[in-house]
């Protein structure tokens, strides 16, 4: 089942209308016996209502920062699905995390905005809140040992750090050390459209 609101009076973003389809394939795969999933970063709300919808046995929970709260909570009201609870308040550099153990968490095109101070205090968060075998899914663009992976990255990258010098695209090493750290061990690295990736690791409990 997959339900998308209709989005005259909603914020949207085209981004997550386009690559809504292949995220969806992999989470298929590596959230497929899990029942808790923590997004950071929600943005619009559009990815959850269509993730929860289609996969009904997990309980997703969005959470995002504060200021941008108002549009994840329009969208979740407006599919008013039974397995998305209202978003929580997050900003991963100074909480408050959630006081609960997920079995499984997504954040999709975030880590390339933070600073990488903030990049390092979300897996710290990941560590208080995951499970012993939990699952990470991050989507987004990543750097190869310091390598772009395509033109239209290099670009992208310079035009993050016009913006905010503090942003960019990070290595997908630098990020997989982070999870090591936390007793995450890579299981998938998935290519995506428009020179993105999926990568998972799971968490030997």
């Amino acid at each position: 089942m997959t339900v998308t609101p209709p989005a005259a009076d909603l914020p949207f973003s085209p981004a997550c209308e386009r690559n809504r389809g292949p995220i969806l394939e992999v989470l298929q795969v590596h959230f497929r016996d899990r029942q808790e999933v923590l997004e950071i970063g929600s943005g619009t709300g559009q990815h959850a209502v269509h993730f929860a919808a289609a996969m009904p046995w997990l309980r997703w929970q969005c959470s995002e920062r504060a200021s941008q709260l108002g549009g994840t909570t329009q969208w979740l009201d407006a599919a008013a699905l039974p397995n998305t609870p209202a978003p929580l308040a997050l900003d991963v550099a100074q909480g408050p995390w959630p006081r609960h153990r997920f079995d499984a968490a997504f954040t999709a095109n975030t880590f390339h905005i933070m600073g990488w101070p903030a990049v390092e205090a979300c897996f710290a968060g990941f560590d208080e809140v995951l499970a012993a075998d939990a699952t990470l899914v991050v989507y987004g663009p990543f750097n190869d040992s310091g390598a772009y992976t395509s033109e239209s990255n290099r670009a992208f990258d310079g035009w993050l750090k016009a913006r905010d010098p503090d942003s960019g695209i990070r290595d997908l090493q630098a990020v997989d050390a982070l999870a090591a750290g936390i007793g995450l061990q890579l299981l998938a690295d998935v290519p995506m459209p428009a020179h993105n990736r999926c990568v998972a690791w799971r968490r030997a409990g």
